[in-house]
Parts: C-alpha cells; structure tokens; sequence
C-alpha cells in the first residue's frame, strides 16, 4: 500500500472513530432531549421492524433508478440530512434564540448543511454532511436499541449485506445510483489533492459505497487482448490504487456505531464510565477497537483490489470486541447480551 493509500486509510479510520466518539458524547443529551424512537429499546422485535424498513427503503431507491427519478431520492436524502443535522445541532448549541420553541440558532447550521448539499456538494461537503449525520443517526439508534436489539440488528444486516453483494449483487447496483447522486450516503476520501468529486465521472469501478467495497481489478483482472501474434493472451488487470479517491458507505460507519453508542447508553452490567461526560465504558471501547480493525481488514483487501462487503468485517468486529470488553468488565455473556429476562 502506497503513501497516498495509507493516508487515505488514516482519514477513513479517523472518520469512523469521530462518529463513534460524536455518538457517545450525544446520547445522553439525545436523551434528555426525548429523542428516544421506541418505547422498549429492549423489545428484540424493533430490530426486524428497522430491517424491514431498510428493505423497503432499498427496493425504493432501486425503482427510482429504474425509472428515473432519482431527483426523488435526492430530495428525501437531503432533507433527512438537514433533520438529522437539526437533531444534532439542537443540542450542541445554546438555545439563545427561539422561535415557537425551535432553537433558531440550531436551524441556520442544518439550512447551511442542505443548500451546500443542493448547490455545491464537494467531496468535503459530503463528508462533512454525512459525519454530521452519521452521529446523529448512532445516536439516536443507541438509546433506541437496547444491545441485544442491536446486536440483532448488526448480526442481520451484516448477513443481508454479504447476500446483497455476492449474491444478489443489487447492493453494487445500488451503490451506482447513489453516487451519481452526489449526497452524503457515500463518504469521500481523495488520493489527489487536485480531486473534485463535482467533475467526476459517476463511473462506479473501483470505489466502495452504500455499504460495499466494491473495487476495480475483479473483472478486468479477467479480460484478454491480442498479441502480436494474433492470440489472446491476459490482459493485465489494473492498479488498484490508480484511482483519485476511496469511498465508504455511510451505513459501513453508522451500523457498528449503534452498538458502541448502545453499549456506553444501557451500560449493561453497571460498567463504569471510562471519561467523565462521555458515555464511554469497556466494552464499548472494545467495541470500537474492534470495528476500527474490521475496517482496517477492510481497507486492505480493497486496496488489493478485491471487492468485499463492509458489514460482516465491521459488525463483526464490533459485536466481538463488545463481547470481549464485557468479559474484561466482569460481565457475564448473559447479562452483556441482555438475554437474562428470556432464559
């Protein structure tokens, strides 16, 4: 892995630690706010309703690419940005100016957040956007879902994720459409200084997205040309870090950080809090460590040029260093996995 590889890898695994770490530090205000989504975040059943709704919202979208009206899904996107983003900034700033109780000075960052997205969406602009969202979301899913709900919900998408992309491959389909799209689904890491994501091409080879790291080199790698001689002989499969950017699915950032957000939240166990203000506990330290190494496994094998589901490498790295941590913590995997009232 080259120079430019490596620094674009640094600021991916930066970018997933800032929306575990923005997660934690939200879900108590989150809380006090009444931000919580489901009246038991202990009901197992709420992990099905949400995989439900994540199936439905993906056969959406891949009828909107199918009959072109992606400005649609567009327009759905950046306004869940701008209340995501509404939902974060209500917290973090004072509330000095109201209007019929909405924190005013909390609406003009989340317009300016939607107008960049609608009239200039740069790759930091993006990324910007989708950090902004992308905690708002671990958040407000961490108090939602209790941990064994959540652990439900990584284990099942995780799955969904591998079949969607080896076997189904409608997640790579997926992937094309949302980032012709330009919205902050996907988050942006360039390898050039001089790359704009305004002026590329839309081409889907070699980026990871929606969830999919999806990288060139997998059928190229199988194409033939002619020698001189008139035989074919293999063609050789490109570089694959000749590329000007990586990409991520936002999903890949925010599914194992609703695990790390709902460990620090419920604490199972009574853990104590390892920072003071921060819902931090063991295990879901441990939970990041293991999804940031998940990812590192990830990054690595699409630097190699192989396409890979992000999931199962990101969840699962997740669930098992929480699982580890609880241990370390002197919790039972009972009580971790909160499976106490069903055994």
């Amino acid at each position: 892995m080259d120079r430019r590889a490596l620094l674009a890898v640094v600021a991916i695994v930066a970018i997933f630690a800032t929306v575990q770490l923005g997660a934690l530090a939200l879900v108590a205000p989150f809380d006090s706010a009444g931000l919580q989504a489901t009246e038991d975040p202990s009901d197992p059943t709420n992990s099905f309703v949400y995989v439900g709704a994540i199936l439905v919202a993906t056969a959406v979208m891949l009828a909107a690419f199918r009959f072109g009206v992606d400005g649609l899904i567009r327009l759905l996107v950046t306004v869940s940005a701008t209340y995501l983003a509404f939902y974060v900034f209500s917290v973090l700033v004072p509330p000095l100016v109201t209007l019929a109780g909405v924190n005013v000075l909390a609406v003009v960052p989340s317009l300016a957040l939607a107008a960049g997205l609608l009239f200039y969406p740069e790759w930091y602009v993006i990324d910007g956007a989708g950090i902004v969202m992308g905690i708002g979301a671990a958040a407000l899913f961490g108090i939602s879902f209790g941990v064994l709900p959540a652990v439900i919900l990584l284990t099942v998408l995780a799955v969904y994720d591998a079949i969607s992309v080896y076997g189904t491959e409608h997640m790579l389909t997926l992937a094309s459409g949302v980032m012709d799209l330009k919205l902050p689904v996907v988050l942006v890491v360039p390898l050039t200084l001089s790359y704009s994501f305004l002026e590329s091409d839309g081409d889907a080879e070699g980026r990871q997205g929606a969830d999919t790291a999806a990288a060139d080199g997998g059928e190229a790698a199988t194409a033939t040309e002619s020698d001189p001689d008139g035989g074919p002989e293999p063609a050789e499969a490109p570089d694959p870090l000749d590329r000007d950017a990586f990409f991520i699915g936002l999903g890949d950032a925010v599914m194992p950080a609703v695990l790390v957000a709902s460990a620090g939240f419920f604490a199972p166990g009574g853990v104590d809090y390892l920072v003071s203000g921060l819902a931090l506990t063991l295990p879901a330290l441990t939970a990041m460590v293991g999804t940031l190494l998940g990812l590192v496994v990830l990054m690595y094998q699409v630097a190699k040029g192989q396409a890979h589901a992000g999931l199962p490498l990101l969840n699962g790295g997740a669930i098992g260093g929480y699982l580890l941590g609880s241990l370390a913590a002197g919790v039972s995997l009972v009580q971790a996995l909160g499976l106490g009232p069903y055994l």
